[in-house]
């Protein structure tokens, strides 16, 4: 059971709109896609930083630094770092929508709408 429900998710997301304006939410897809995509970008993370970790594990001996990382990859990890605390070991969709909840996280309107006259 998903708790928070998709009811109280729209709740939280659209308490931040402007009032008489179109509320950024309108139906649980919106918050479907966003909990996954989220959750892409914290399963995106955890894999590149499990892979750094296997590949660099220091020892007493060993004069080999960390592999480079390129800017790509270190702007996935940074962006799909967890903003919650104790989430290392819980599913990334569990951690992406209690973001959400919490309002740590935003979903944006789709600027690219225009209005017709």
């Amino acid at each position: 059971m998903l708790h928070p429900s998709y009811t109280e998710l729209m709740e939280i997301v659209n308490g931040n709109a402007e009032e008489g304006g179109q509320p950024v939410v309108q139906s649980r897809y919106s918050i479907v896609m966003a909990t996954a995509e989220r959750a892409k970008q914290i399963i995106d993370s955890r894999y590149l930083q499990e892979k750094y970790d296997k590949i660099f594990t220091p020892d007493k001996d060993s004069k080999d630094k960390a592999p480079k990382q390129t800017m790509d990859e270190k702007r996935r990890i940074a962006l799909g770092m967890e903003q919650i605390p104790n989430s290392d070991d819980s599913k990334p969709l569990s951690v992406a929508v209690e973001e959400l909840a919490q309002g740590k996280i935003k979903i944006e309107g789709n600027a690219s709408e225009e209005q017709d006259n």
